[in-house]
């Protein structure tokens, strides 16, 4: 069994005349500590696949099962525990805490962990340290992300969801959080899911799926990972 597996996951929205297909019948296995990208264009069905493996959303039909649960069989206490225990979350937007240090924003996360990462150490990995006492109105955007992924890593999450991390960043900045994701996956070992539109994205993945109207059009391994430094876009 894979750790994460997701069968026959459709999801709609909408009633009646109004009702749309978002997803049309999903599946996908996924392996343990694997750097998985979800890719497809706006409406193609992937933050909504996120969101239902994240527990967020509900399927109307099939399951997502890690390592062996069915999120769909678990009562609301026992899946916001699951969340709590199992996944970190990273959005395109920060949602950082203004007035807390960038250590007391990532310190927030280690509170909902039985198992949290040490956080000076993490601080040196994100490239924080020297900032670990300033506000996030003082921080860039790339360091206001940074910040953002050390509070979901510090809970050591089996799973990492990330949800477009770079899609308010430039390139730089951009080309930086991926090699601290590529980083984090491999020092920790974390799974990391992560939904992009960015085709260029796909080097750096072990596994790439790709979505289109609400349906997988491909879901590969690949065999020729390239390092985010050798990526360009």
């Amino acid at each position: 069994m894979s750790f994460v597996e997701i069968k026959g996951l459709k999801k709609s929205y909408g009633e009646g005349e109004a009702k749309a297909m978002v997803l049309k019948g999903v599946d996908i296995a996924i392996e343990k500590g694997e750097l998985c990208v979800l890719l497809g264009p706006s409406g193609s069905g992937k933050s909504t696949l996120l969101n239902i493996i994240g527990g967020i959303d509900n399927a109307d039909e099939g399951y997502v099962s890690i390592n062996g649960e069915k999120t769909a069989d678990m009562n609301e206490k026992r899946l916001t525990m699951y969340r709590r225990n199992h996944l970190g979350y990273v959005f395109q937007m920060y949602n950082l805490i203004p007035n807390l240090t960038v250590q007391e924003n990532i310190e927030v996360g280690s509170y909902l962990s039985k198992k949290p990462l040490e956080v000076g150490s993490l601080l040196k990995t994100l490239g924080l340290y020297e900032h670990k006492d300033k506000l996030p109105t003082q921080l860039s955007g790339g360091q206001q992300q940074r910040t953002a992924i050390g509070r979901a890593v510090i809970k050591n999450p089996d799973i990492l969801l990330c949800d477009e991390p770079t899609g308010a960043l430039d390139y730089n900045t951009s080309k930086e959080i991926l090699a601290l994701l590529e980083r984090i996956n491999k020092e920790y070992g974390n799974t990391i899911i992560m939904v992009t539109h960015n085709d260029a994205l796909k080097y750096m993945a072990d596994h790439v799926v790709k979505l289109r109207d609400g349906l997988i059009s491909s879901n590969k391994i690949n065999e020729k990972k390239l390092s985010v430094e050798d990526l360009e876009w």
